[in-house]
């Protein structure tokens, strides 16, 4: 099993910026990547980035527009999603999740960290 804890998110005014960042904990050696989503009330939670575990790559969601940039530091199990240029329509609740080396889909969750955007 594989623990996952967010942390860094509240409430900025537009055009701030904010960071999260997700600390894994457990069967960590089973992962191949991590990434971020988010959930807006009363809509989807959808993509919003993600990095590989070994190597550079990184993906991110069209609507990030350069404005977010994920990064990682494995000898702490941790990720972290920079927000930069936040928009109102950027608040959500924020979860990170996690995808074994067998597996298709992201299969372990965090609990979610909220992220609010004032305008």
């Amino acid at each position: 099993q594989v623990q996952l804890v967010e942390s860094g998110g509240g409430l900025v005014q537009a055009g701030g910026s904010l960071r999260v960042s997700c600390a894994a904990s457990g069967r960590t050696f089973s992962l191949d990547a991590m990434g971020w989503f988010r959930q807006a009330p009363g809509k989807e939670r959808e993509f919003v980035a993600s990095i590989r575990l070994s190597g550079s790559n990184t993906n991110y969601a069209e609507f990030v527009e350069g404005r977010f940039t994920i990064s990682r530091v494995n000898a702490k199990n941790t990720i972290y999603l920079q927000m930069n240029g936040l928009k109102p329509e950027d608040t959500a609740v924020y979860y990170c999740a996690a995808r074994r080396v067998d597996a298709y889909d992201y299969d372990y969750w965090g609990q979610g960290t909220q992220v609010t955007v004032s305008s």
